[in-house]
């Protein structure tokens, strides 16, 4: 799930709080890290069990209507084609999430059930609901385009829901739109004989990804001083004290990837640390460390001090 630019954007956190932290501890920092990355799949985990917990409110909203004193006919035979929409049901019977979920504590939506409420609501009084409720019955396609549409137009842009996202953890906020993006990738390969005991997305695609984060942090922290000093006279133009601290941190991780890192592609390096400066430093500085980087791995290659292995890698 965690693609690499993620990884990246993790260890960068990490390194920026190492650095502004009182506390120079190694191993804690690299705690920090390793829990940064664990509570993104706890909001992967807390996303898919809202909509589940949707559908139980709204089976709640249909059985209480039922038992009104003068309940109408429609309260009394109520359409459940929602509540038995057959994504849901894989959601809930699926053995992994079911594990998952009581592992990791997400309990999150019966401690804050408002959310779930405001959400039905939303949901209950649009014309997509009642397009979707025109019949009892569906095809499994029709079930799944309609969850696929609950995330897109009413959980994912959801004001309110992304303010306790926020709330709850500061760092989720960037994480949404990849866990987002990740839940969309899991529904859509849903089949309707997807079995109970079929495998959710784990949080690393590989064991490589993972041992990429361990050692990118540890890498990039151990020869930080190294790293600085291959920045000496390339910033000529630039004070220090006006160079963004996560610029100088981006700079120092794409020289440790270009000179420690041996199977990634020096463009690969780059073009990351540039898409990361865009979203997360200066309007300027992804050209500024372009510049940057670009001149050293230059140098590197005359200097044969790139250590590449395979074609394409230089």
């Amino acid at each position: 799930m965690l693609t690499r630019r993620h990884i990246r954007v993790k260890v960068m956190q990490s390194l920026y709080a190492f650095h502004q932290s009182e506390n120079k501890n190694f191993s804690t920092e690299e705690k920090f890290l390793q829990k940064s990355m664990l509570e993104m799949y706890d909001l992967f985990l807390v996303m898919l069990k809202l909509i589940t917990e949707i559908k139980t409110y709204s089976e709640n909203y249909l059985e209480k209507s039922s038992k009104k004193f003068l309940p109408t006919q429609e309260e009394m035979d109520p359409n459940k084609k929602f509540v038995d929409n057959r994504v849901v049901k894989i959601l809930e019977s699926n053995q992994y999430l079911q594990d998952a979920w009581e592992e990791r504590g997400i309990t999150h939506w019966k401690r804050d059930s408002e959310y779930v409420a405001i959400l039905w609501e939303e949901i209950r009084n649009s014309k997509a609901f009642e397009d979707y409720m025109t019949t009892r019955e569906s095809t499994f396609k029709e079930d799944k385009d309609f969850i696929i549409l609950l995330l897109r137009e009413f959980i994912a842009p959801n004001d309110k829901l992304y303010d306790y996202i926020e709330d709850t953890k500061l760092t989720w906020v960037d994480d949404l739109p990849l866990v987002n993006t990740a839940i969309l990738k899991y529904l859509n390969k849903l089949k309707e004989n997807t079995p109970d005991d079929a495998k959710i997305p784990k949080l690393f695609k590989s064991p490589d990804d993972e041992e990429f984060a361990a050692n990118l942090f540890r890498k990039a922290l151990a020869n930080d001083d190294d790293l600085a000093k291959e920045m000496v006279d390339k910033t000529p133009n630039w004070d220090k004290e006006r160079i963004a601290e996560i610029d100088t941190i981006l700079i120092k991780m794409g020289i440790c990837e270009m000179l420690h890192f041996s199977s990634i592609p020096v463009k690969v390096s780059i073009n990351e640390y540039l898409e990361v400066a865009k979203e997360y430093s200066t309007p300027k500085s992804s050209i500024f460390i372009n510049g940057i980087l670009d001149k050293l791995s230059k140098e590197y290659h005359e200097q044969n001090r790139l250590n590449k292995m395979g074609r394409g890698l230089m």
